[in-house]
């Protein structure tokens, strides 16, 4: 079966990102290009699969550089198959886990927080539940 290569635009268009992420991506190790007989970028079609797992995890609040971990240990022009995508599940699992809590927590307890501003009042349920920093002594303790 032939490698089906896309241009730089070609891939932007159907993943819906700008060139310039693209570009950004590849600098980052992220993904790989190859240059075709006419000296132009191009991509193996399976970058597109790449690009949707690093988008996922990035609108999930997965920073970059965790996200170029876990797909390091594949080759560029690969994509994560059933058994990596669960080994990267695995290591992401507890931190999204952590930021779900923390998020759901904000959620429904953020109108108590209005006008507050500083998240270290004896009240606040969110990060000083029970005025526990009190004990670390006076002013801001979370900065």
């Amino acid at each position: 079966m032939a490698t089906i290569y896309l241009s730089v635009g070609q891939v932007a268009k159907r993943s819906g990102l700008p060139v310039s992420t693209l570009h950004f991506y590849e600098r980052k190790g992220l993904i790989a290009s190859v240059r075709n007989s006419a000296n132009h970028r191009v991509y193996r079609r399976e970058v597109l699969r790449r690009v949707t797992v690093i988008k996922v995890a990035q609108s999930a609040g997965v920073p970059l550089s965790e996200i170029a971990e876990a797909l390091s240990s594949q080759p560029t022009h690969s994509v994560p198959d059933t058994k990596d995508w669960a080994r990267i599940s695995e290591a992401w699992h507890d931190d999204l886990t952590r930021r779900i809590n923390a998020l759901t927590a904000l959620r429904d307890k953020m109108a108590m927080c209005i006008g507050c501003g500083c998240l270290s009042v004896k009240r606040c349920p969110l990060v000083n539940e029970d005025d526990h920093l009190a004990k670390e002594g006076p002013g801001a303790r979370l900065l």
